[in-house]
């Protein structure tokens, strides 16, 4: 869980030209980031391609490589792992988004191979909780959250007047709020929201501070 920061970047490359945009980005600065990033098919070829592109985007080096959707994830944890041993992979990961899929996933996070796993978690969506979250922090792994705002779904209108009990917190926006639920449950290290505005981008990486959430403030953000 040490490679999880406010610094992180997650890309992908099935996000279609994400994976260089993000490279030229960092050119420069790479040290200043950590790159999540993922390998995505059944074929293997595809999958060196996968894997050369997006080392050469990103200096030579990830610093978390995800095994997605759990896609071929036997074989693609053997390539990702011999990387980690070279020293152009820091921590190895796996991801899934469907509750449906839990199961295995749960039973892939076993794997000693495996140091940091993907999943969805909000205040609607909340499967993670009663097996995988306890089991990730049992098994001492890195826990990035996808879908913090359930894909949109939990993105409202918040009257100021509501967001008040919370303004002590360092919370001004509904989606800070939303944000600091998830980090405010210390078995989660990475929330990555999905923004194309720059100031949404700022505001939400606010929410990336203490003092966070107790129980009460978390029941209030779900209610």
């Amino acid at each position: 869980s040490d490679v999880c920061s406010s610094d992180l970047f997650d890309s992908s490359p099935m996000y279609g030209e994400a994976e260089t945009v993000l490279g030229n980005t960092l050119r420069g600065r790479r040290d200043r980031a950590l790159v999540a990033t993922k390998v995505w098919t059944a074929n293997d070829a595809e999958a060196a391609h996968q894997l050369e592109h997006a080392l050469a985007c990103f200096g030579g080096r990830v610093d978390v490589y995800q095994v997605h959707n759990l896609v071929s994830w036997q074989r693609r944890l053997d390539t990702l792992s011999g990387l980690k041993q070279k020293g152009v992979v820091r921590a190895v990961g796996i991801t899934h988004y469907s509750p449906h899929a839990f199961g295995e996933l749960r039973r892939v996070m076993t794997d000693p191979r495996v140091d940091v796993i993907q999943i969805p978690y909000n205040p609607r969506e909340r499967h993670v909780e009663n097996d995988i979250l306890p089991a990730a922090a049992d098994l001492g792994l890195g826990v990035i959250v996808m879908r913090p705002f359930a894909e949109g779904g939990l993105m409202r209108s918040i009257p100021a007047s509501k967001l008040a009990p919370l303004a002590s917190f360092g919370v001004t926006t509904w989606a800070q709020a939303l944000l600091k639920w998830i980090l405010s449950d210390a078995r989660c290290h990475v929330a990555i929201p999905a923004t194309s505005s720059p100031e949404h981008m700022r505001l939400n990486a606010m929410a990336g501070d203490g003092p966070w959430f107790g129980h009460e403030e978390r029941e209030y953000v779900a209610r």
